[in-house]
């Protein structure tokens, strides 16, 4: 295998998480999303919706530093705010699954955790607006009138919550391996290439 680890951001509605759980059973690779904050919530007691609320409220970098920091110089938890405690957890939690071997991340700025690594591939789906209403009407039951609106909610989320941990926009396309149009390319036809890419068939 040329990659061992695939990092998935993705534009709302654009069939990331299914790429990536198709991806999984084909590969027998595990895919790691929702479970990261579900682990964290056991672990603190905290649901998820209250962890997601924290990482809506972060607008500027003290998250990444502080993470940053705490690598360097083991900052002790009483010095840590609940909100930058869950973020180290959190890293802490992806590093564990990526120390149990080949994985799948969808989003949750897990490039912090394979940072340096050389078998990590990063890619980005996105899709047209038209492609990206009729999957969140189809798929997630979202109100054709307020599809738009939901779809500009997550996408600002997920920028900023990205932006926050990484120092880097969500956007830039030069931080990524691969740019997929799950539009253009169909679900399908993105889980081949990134399983013929993860698997190095070209060479």
């Amino acid at each position: 295998m040329k990659y061992h680890y695939l990092i998935i951001e993705r534009e709302y509605g654009s069939g990331g998480t299914e790429i990536g759980n198709r991806l999984s059973d084909r590969s027998g690779i595990p895919c790691y999303g929702k479970e990261i904050l579900q682990q964290l919530s056991d672990e603190f007691s905290i649901p998820i919706s209250q962890i997601e609320e924290f990482e809506e409220k972060s607008t500027n970098s003290f998250l990444h530093s502080i993470y940053l920091m705490g690598k360097q110089l083991e900052v002790t938890d009483n010095l840590l705010s609940l909100e930058a405690k869950l973020f180290v957890e959190e890293q802490r939690i992806i590093k564990q699954m990526i120390a149990q071997g080949p994985a799948i991340f969808i989003g949750r700025c897990a490039e912090n955790a394979v940072s340096g690594r050389k078998d990590v591939l990063k890619v980005f789906i996105k899709a047209s607006q038209n492609f990206r209403i009729d999957r969140a009407v189809e798929h997630y039951g979202i109100a054709k009138d307020q599809a738009e609106n939901v779809i500009h909610k997550f996408d600002r989320k997920r920028s900023n919550f990205y932006s926050v941990n990484t120092g880097r926009k969500w956007k830039d396309f030069s931080h990524y391996d691969l740019v997929l149009d799950s539009e253009k390319l169909s679900i399908e036809g993105c889980v081949h290439i990134l399983h013929s890419a993860m698997q190095g068939a070209s060479q």
